[in-house]
């Protein structure tokens, strides 16, 4: 399988960087929580087959809620 990429279905929640494929095949990349909105996003990354021609397709999703800790004061 070789990784293609990952997106994120609310990237102004939940914004994806440092999107990188190692030489070994591992993908890797880091998720954070953009500011202090709750709510939910899919994380998707996309794989193929090295020898099969066509688009890549979604090899797992992750489904990511953020709750925003509570503001004293």
């Amino acid at each position: 399988m070789r990784w293609t990429g990952v997106a994120s279905s609310a990237p102004g929640l939940v914004p994806v960087s440092g999107w990188r494929v190692d030489a070994d095949g591992t993908a890797h990349a880091s998720l954070r929580s953009a500011g202090t909105r709750g709510g939910s996003s899919r994380v998707t990354a996309r794989a193929k087959a090295p020898d099969v021609a066509g688009a890549a397709r979604v090899a797992f999703t992750l489904e990511v809620t953020v709750t925003p800790y509570p503001r004293e004061g």
